[in-house]
C-alpha cells in the first residue's frame, strides 16, 4: 500500500515469498551508534507452529533516514529440537548490552494443544551482544531460574512480549510476558475453559545475572503486552502496562513499585481491540519542549538517574489497527497524560491497508526527537512484509488530533 503524499515513507525490511514468511515485529533503538535493530520470526508458513528461528537487520540513523544493513540469520537463538518464537529485545543502557529474549517450543506442539492438555512445551531463553547486535552470544536457557517454580507448574503455556521489553530509571530490567493460567485441575487434568491467560513480566536488578517475575495481572484476561515507564508532574515514577485482552478493549495497568505488582488492572475506553485481538506496542518519552534537565558537566551518554535529573511529564505513544472488525489501518495514539486514559487522543493512520502487529523505538540520541515503527503489512494480507517508518515530534503533533 503507498502511502499517502506527506507520509514517512515506508521501507519493506522482510518481505514474504513461497519459501518464508516473516512475522512478529521487534525494534530497539542504540543511540551510541544512532542505529536501530529490527528482529522478526522466519515461518515456512503464516501458522505459528511453523515458526522456524529469529533473523535481524541493523539500520544506521542519518537524520530523519535509515540505511539498513543486510539480512542476518540469529542462528546462536534457539534450543535443539525447538522453535524460536516471540522475539523481545531489551536495550540494558546503562552497561551497553542488547539482550534478546525468546521462547523456544517443542517442534510439533501447537499453543493449541498445550491449552488443551494444559502441559506447557514453552522454554524462556535469550541471547546477548556488547557490540551493537553484530555478534551475539549462545543462548541461556532461564527456564529453571524464572519460570520453574510450583506457580509456573500451574501454566499451560507462556510466552514473552513480542515486542521491547524496557530499562526502568532505577535500572531495572523489565521483559514483559504472558501466561495461560490454569486456575482449576481435577486429578491432575485441566481443561481449557478452565485456563485463562494474564500478563506479567520477567524483571532483573542485577544487569540480567539474575532474573525474577511479577505477579500475574489476573483479574483481566489479557495476553501480549509491553511496558513503559512514565514519569509524572509530582515526578512519581510508575511503571504502566498495555495489554491484548479477550474484552473488545485494550487493557492497562499501573505499578507503583518498579513492575512487581499492577493492583488494579482496567480497561481503556478509548483504546479498542479487536474481536480476536491483536499486539500492539507503547513506549514513553519526554516532548521535545519539555525535555529532561540533565546536568551539563554529565557525559551525553550517561545513564540517567532521578538524583541528577529534573523531570516533566513524559507522554505515551501506541500503536495498534485502528478497525474494531479486522486487522488493518495501523495508527498511532498519543496520551500526554498517561494515568488518565481518557487522555488518548484519536489515531494518526501510520499505514492504510492490511496492518497487524508492530513495535516502536524513541530516537533518543540528544539530536531532535524522532520515532521508529517497525509493522507488519500487506496489499491483501497483513503478514505480507515487515515495513519499517521513522516520523519525527513535529510530524507526529501535525499528524494526531490532539
Amino acid at each position: 500500500m503507498a502511502e499517502a503524499p506527506g507520509d514517512p515513507a515506508k521501507t519493506i525490511l522482510f518481505h514474504r515469498n513461497r519459501e518464508v514468511t516473516y512475522r512478529i515485529p521487534a525494534l530497539i533503538y542504540r543511540p551510541a551508534e544512532t542505529t536501530f535493530l529490527a528482529f522478526a520470526e522466519e515461518r515456512s508458513s503464516p501458522r505459528d507452529e511453523h515458526a522456524k528461528g529469529l533473523v535481524m537487520r541493523r539500520g544506521m540513523k542519518e537524520g530523519l533516514s535509515v540505511k539498513w544493513g543486510p539480512f542476518t540469520h540469529l542462528m546462536t537463538a534457539g534450543l535443539p529440537n525447538h522453535r524460536t518464537m516471540n522475539p523481545c529485545p531489551l536495550y540494558d543502557q546503562k552497561n551497553d548490552v542488547i539482550f534478546l529474549f525468546f521462547i523456544c517450543v517443542e517442534d510439533g506442539i501447537s499453543e493449541q494443544y498445550q491449552l488443551r492438555t494444559g502441559r506447557n512445551a514453552a522454554r524462556l531463553g535469550y541471547i546477548s551482544s556488547q557490540d551493537g547486535g553484530r555478534t551475539w552470544s549462545s543462548a541461556t536457557d532461564l527456564t529453571e531460574q524464572a519460570a520453574a517454580d510450583d506457580k509456573a507448574k500451574k501454566w499451560a503455556t507462556f510466552a514473552v512480549g513480542p515486542g521491547h521489553g524496557v530499562q526502568l530509571r532505577s535500572g531495572r530490567l523489565v521483559v514483559p510476558a504472558y501466561a495461560y493460567h490454569i486456575h482449576k485441575s481435577w486429578f491432575g487434568y485441566s481443561f481449557p475453559w478452565w485456563i485463562k491467560p494474564h500478563c506479567f513480566s520477567f524483571y532483573s536488578d542485577d544487569g540480567g545475572r539474575t532474573w525474577s517475575r511479577s505477579e500475574l495481572l489476573k483479574r483481566l484476561k489479557t495476553t501480549e503486552c509491553q511496558m513503559a515507564e512514565v514519569t509524572c508532574q509530582d515526578n512519581r515514577q510508575v511503571l504502566y502496562c498495555n495489554a491484548r485482552s479477550l474484552h473488545r478493549l485494550r487493557a492497562e495497568a499501573f505499578s507503583a513499585d518498579d513492575g512487581r505488582q499492577f493492583p488494579d488492572p482496567g480497561l481503556c475506553q478509548r483504546l479498542s481491540e479487536l474481536p480476536f485481538g491483536c499486539q500492539g506496542s507503547v513506549v514513553s518519552f519526554f516532548p521535545s519542549d519539555l525535555g529532561p534537565k540533565t546536568d551539563p558537566t554529565s557525559p551525553r551518554d550517561a545513564f540517567p538517574s532521578t538524583a541528577s535529573l529534573s523531570w516533566p511529564r513524559s507522554w505515551l505513544m501506541f500503536s495498534h489497527p485502528t478497525s474494531r472488525k479486522k486487522r488493518v489501518d495501523l495508527g498511532i495514539y498519543l496520551n500526554p497524560s498517561p494515568v488518565d486514559q481518557g487522555e488518548w487522543t484519536s489515531p494518526w493512520i501510520l499505514n492504510k491497508g492490511p496492518s497487524g502487529y508492530s513495535d516502536l523505538a524513541v530516537c533518543d540520541d540528544g539530536g531532535p526527537l524522532a520515532f521508529g515503527c517497525l509493522f507488519e503489512c500487506g496489499e491483501s494480507k497483513e503478514y505480507e512484509d515487515i515495513a519499517f517508518c521513522l516520523f519525527s515530534y513535529e510530524e507526529l503533533l501535525r499528524k494526531v488530533k490532539m
